[in-house]
Order: C-alpha cells, then structure tokens, then sequence
C-alpha cells in the first residue's frame, strides 16, 4: 500500500509491496505524490515496473567519473579523461534517467562551433560507451533505451604522398640534422607514428629476426613490426649512444622536418603523411588487409583505408 506524508515542505510518497523494493519519491504536489504512488503501484502489480532510482541519482558526470577511475592505465585515462572534459562541462549534471537523443544533439550541434566533427566524433563515442557500460555493467536502467544521436560526418583523410623525387630531396636538405634524416627514412619504411619513433629503444629490436617490438602505442595495444632490409640499413647506420635509437624530442622531429621542406620548396606535405606513405607502399607490395593492420596498428578497417592512398599508374602492373 502507498503512504503519502508531509515532510519539510515536500510531499513524499512511499510504496510497499511485499517481494519488491520499496520505493519512494518527493513532490511539490500532494496530488502529483497520490498520483505517482498510483503508477507504480499498478506497473508492480502488473509486472513492468523498473526501478529507475540509480538512474535518477546518477549523472553523466558521475558516469563517466566511475568509468575513468575503471582506467588503469594513467596514460589512457588521461586521454579518456581530455575527451571527456568537454562533455561533463556540457551534459555533467543531467542525470542518466533525465538524458535524451535531444540533450546528445544539441551538445554535437554545439561542439560543431567550437572544433571540428572528428573531435565531436570523439566525443559522442566516449559519451556512448559511458552509457552502455552503465547500461551492462552497472545495473543502470534506461527505460527507453541508451540515448544516442546521429554522429557528424568525418572529413575525408588527407592523401599527400611523397611525389617524384621528394624522399630524396628530403633526405638531402635534413643532411644538417641526420637524426631527422634517419627518423624519416625509418618511418618510410615502417609507417610507425612519429611518438613511436621517437621511443625505439635499442632493447625492443631484434636484428636476427628483423623486427621492432612496440610496447607502448596509441591504441594502447603493443605489436611488433617487421624490419625491412632499407630499415635495417637506417638502425646499423646509428652509433648506439643511449638506449633510445633516435635521441631526439617529437617537436624537433617535426620542426626539423618543416624547415626541411621549406628549404627545398616540398608546399603541403606534413611528418604524418610519411604514415600515409608508407602504409600505401605496404598495400603496393602485395600485402593484404590484415597484414598490413599488424604492421600499422590500425584497428579498424575504416581508418587503415583513411591512411591509405593507391596510385592507379602503380597498380596496372598488378592488373596485367
């Protein structure tokens, strides 16, 4: 039976029924109380009532603060946690039960304003993981279903690669920092990111079975990656000086690599094209889907074809 009291300056309706939970809920309305009483007491009876309660006293902040604290990895987290900043800022005090496809679209229709639609992409993706952990995991119930919304469509990847000449005309404006020259030729050869490169340490290569151990990456998920003879050529070039292969920062990398370009007149090429370069070549040498995924690291099929670029003359040798 429901019991509805005065309390404070609410109406609090409480409902008992032996074999489930109780449950109870404060209102302004001593109506709104008899009336809410009513409704579950009718959806016990009937067999459809679902206590909602934790999703009415969790909100998205708290959500994915308990998800971000499931991170071990402090790397990872913190990652997880920059995406997720914006997100709390926006939606962190709507409770999971209040949440809807609408609140989702106006925060993607707003974060379009501000950055671009692969970061809103971003976004949306830990938002929607966060509820469906919520939804499997944690017993947080959703009535009418994990709110979700259309996500914006990604820009096209970029396709530069390196033209006629180019590799070589790099090579000889980076002559004055032959580290840089080094790390581009590797990277050619590997399609390592530039934050893998700078992180080979003598310890993860193995010359006898030519390959390169990557413990740490951006998926997370550590491979190894197999040396080709030019690759191996670029480590025996190297006078072992510390334990890393290339002793030198990221940004240098990058910075020496645009004063390079712009020495030689080589216009919209960046570091991160080399990625593209190489995957390319991988596919050019007859390497299927999968084995180049296991040389990149790509862990979608989508973004391995983002990160590759065929060319038609290079093909019809192929294609007989």
């Amino acid at each position: 039976m429901a019991t509805i009291r005065k309390l404070r300056s609410k109406w609090q309706a409480q409902v008992r029924i032996k074999g489930h939970k109780p449950q109870a809920k404060s209102f302004t309305l001593k109506s709104d109380a008899i009336a809410w009483a009513r409704l579950i007491e009718a959806e016990i009876q009937q067999g459809v009532f679902v206590d909602t309660s934790k999703a009415e006293q969790m909100t998205v902040s708290d959500a994915i603060e308990r998800f971000l604290q499931s991170i071990s990895d402090k790397k990872k987290q913190a990652i997880e946690r920059s995406t997720a900043r914006p997100v709390q800022a926006e939606l962190g005090a709507v409770s999971l039960f209040n949440l809807t496809n609408q609140h989702l679209a106006e925060f993607r229709d707003s974060q379009l304003q501000q950055v671009g639609p692969t970061t809103v992409v971003h976004r949306l993706s830990l938002l929607s993981k966060v509820l469906k952990i919520a939804a499997q995991e944690w017993n947080v119930p959703f009535p009418k279903g994990i709110p979700s919304v259309r996500k914006p469509k990604r820009p096209s990847g970029r396709d530069r690669r390196l033209l006629d000449g180019e590799f070589d005309l790099l090579q000889e404006s980076l002559s004055e920092t032959p580290v840089v020259q080094k790390v581009v030729a590797f990277a050619v050869e590997t399609a390592m990111r530039r934050g893998e490169l700078v992180k080979i340490r003598w310890e993860h290569i193995d010359l006898k079975n030519r390959t390169l151990h990557i413990p740490e990456t951006k998926t997370g998920v550590p491979r190894d990656v197999p040396l080709s003879s030019a690759a191996v050529e670029v480590l025996m070039s190297i006078s072992r000086v510390n334990d890393f292969v290339f002793n030198i920062r990221p940004d240098s990398v990058s910075q020496a690599f645009e004063r390079a370009c712009k020495r030689v007149g080589i216009e919209g090429l960046r570091f991160h094209d080399l990625r593209h370069e190489a995957t390319s070549r991988l596919f050019e040498k007859g390497l299927n889907t999968m084995e180049v995924a296991t040389i990149t690291g790509h862990k979608t099929l989508e973004m391995l074809n983002r990160y590759t670029h065929l060319r038609a003359s290079d093909l019809v040798s192929r294609i007989g």
